[in-house]
């Protein structure tokens, strides 16, 4: 915790581990904490970046050219060092290029650009993800912040719900050891998810694709919170039952549906960059009163 970088903005503080540049705290202007306790009985991720796959590949493997990489769940980004390359009040941005490392499992050479800035109540995550390469490079990106469930605001954690911006007919995907495997109804209430530990006893819910930007999660009365994602397709909502905590997980991304033996750059959910593009993707969260 000592190596972590910390910004504010006097309504919000977060803090930022450089390994894995990885939200690690997020406080109100009073310090109640908005995300995860972290305890190891359930989970001790906080807020992963997940790069450069998005859930489980089939048999732990990608393939690019026909050669078989390692790979695995979420990829390896939350697992390395981020050189901190900016560590302003209000702002921080943390960097990771290719290795001999990375490219053992991912033959790519690329950048990935994280930036942290805070503006009174909102959170805006920035991220690049540059080809500084010579050849088209798939990749896939998410976000996996883990948020207090409940929230300091003294409600119950059955009073707590996320409500999207929009409608959401249709199913959501469901996993089977880590993998897509079809689909289940839809759990929402017209545009509401009533939050309780049975949602998650199968897994994530997933959205693909998510038709909506925003959304919001809390319990009325009391201080919620607004996530809005503009840049990624897919969604997950995540949490293990009596966890106390719940993952908003905006993705350009998701595991692989079962069966899966093709190219990498087939695999559903990926993006490629052309030889030196780069892709933005965005987050934010805000403090509604």
């Amino acid at each position: 915790m000592n190596d972590w970088i910390t910004i504010t903005s006097g309504v919000l503080t977060a803090a930022i581990n450089p390994f894995g540049a990885e939200l690690s705290s997020l406080a109100d202007a009073d310090g109640r904490e908005l995300m995860t306790d972290a305890d190891p009985a359930f989970w001790t991720g906080r807020a992963p970046l997940l790069f450069p796959v998005v859930g489980k590949v089939a048999g732990d493997v990608i393939r690019v050219g026909g050669r078989e990489y390692p790979m695995e769940k979420h990829g390896f980004a939350r697992r390395l060092p981020f050189t901190v390359e900016t560590a302003e009040a209000t702002r921080a941005v943390f960097a990771l290029e290719d290795s001999a490392a990375t490219r053992a499992q991912y033959p790519y050479a690329f950048r990935l650009e994280v930036a942290f800035s805070l503006a009174d109540a909102s959170l805006r995550v920035d991220v690049t993800i540059a080809n500084t390469g010579d050849r088209p490079m798939p990749a896939s990106f998410g976000f996996h912040p883990a948020f207090a469930w409940p929230l300091p605001y003294g409600q119950p954690r059955d009073a707590h719900r996320i409500t999207f911006a929009d409608d959401a007919p249709g199913p959501v995907k469901q996993l089977a050891e880590g993998l897509i495997a079809g689909d289940r109804p839809s759990p929402l209430h017209g545009r509401t998810l009533v939050m309780n530990d049975a949602l998650f006893t199968r897994d994530a819910l997933i959205w693909d694709p998510v038709p909506t930007q925003s959304l919001t999660y809390g319990a009325e009365p009391g201080p919620q919170l607004r996530i809005d994602f503009p840049d990624t397709p897919q969604l997950g909502i995540w949490s293990k039952p009596g966890a106390r905590f719940v993952c908003i997980e905006p993705w350009h991304g998701l595991a692989d549906p079962q069966g899966h033996a093709g190219e990498f750059r087939d695999k559903p959910g990926v993006l490629t960059l052309a030889a030196g593009a780069s892709k933005h993707v965005g987050m934010t969260v805000t403090l509604l009163p």
